[in-house]
């Protein structure tokens, strides 16, 4: 699928990796829209780019319902909503895991992705296909915790690897409507919510990585996101971007 000239829905645009991958897609001829909860950042990114932002809260379906309304059917969808939450153990000395953190980490990673899933294609799948038959592609995001499961990030892993659990029956179920699916698989980025992390951690975490012996840029992710949009052949498939990282015990 072109990017240049397509529609293109960033949800999580505002920073991190969303806002990567916004200016990739603009850069590339996409209209982009952003979604997100961070009202400033999102108004600060799609007039940098000069794209659309609509205020979203991917636990709110309504909003999402409302942002496709603006924007218009996309065929091009990027999930990159999240929040973080680590460091806390399935049960230890503060006692058991908080069942609220456990919910709220799964209510906007897994039904927030999902919402934004099933609405968008939806609205996909009554566009007009492509000269090959697409009506358009969803790229979800997951993260290397959810396979290499480190300690004190139970939840996490449990949101993200939903994540990655729903890729390839999403993209059986949306094929005949011409809709592919992908899930992307990030190790450690220079975003937001790593910004937060310990010295001692990033430096861990940096020797396990054979190479580069460095966080991620998110536009490295950005460029990926927009291979698996211009390759047909990329559907169904959970793929890792991680310098070849496989996280031993961490926490």
């Amino acid at each position: 699928m072109k990017i240049s000239g397509t529609g293109a829905m960033v949800v999580g645009g505002a920073s991190g990796l969303g806002a990567a991958t916004a200016r990739a897609l603009a850069g590339a001829g996409a209209r982009v829209t952003l979604l997100d909860r961070d009202v400033d950042r999102g108004h600060a990114v799609a007039a940098e780019i000069g794209g659309t932002f609509v205020a979203v809260d991917v636990r709110q379906p309504d909003t999402i319902t409302t942002a496709l309304t603006t924007a218009g059917p996309p065929r091009i969808v990027i999930n990159c909503a999240g929040i973080g939450g680590g460091g806390i153990r399935t049960a230890g000395k503060r006692g058991p895991h908080p069942a609220d953190l456990f919910r709220d980490l799964l209510d906007v990673h897994v039904t927030g992705t999902f919402h934004v899933c099933r609405l968008a294609a939806a609205a996909m799948a009554i566009l007009t296909p492509l000269d090959d038959g697409a009506r358009g592609i969803i790229v979800n995001t997951s993260s290397v915790v959810a396979q290499d499961g480190p300690v004190g990030m139970v939840a996490y892993a449990a949101a993200k690897g939903a994540i990655e659990a729903m890729t390839l029956p999403m993209a059986r179920d949306l094929g005949p409507a011409g809709i592919r699916v992908c899930t992307v698989v990030p190790g450690n980025f220079e975003t937001p919510m790593a910004s937060t992390l310990p010295d001692e951690l990033r430096q861990g975490l940096v020797a396990m990585t054979p190479f580069p012996k460095r966080f991620g840029h998110p536009a490295e992710y950005a460029a990926l996101v927009c291979h698996l949009i211009e390759n047909p052949m990329l559907n169904g498939c959970i793929i890792r971007i991680d310098g070849g990282i496989r996280m031993s015990v961490v926490g």
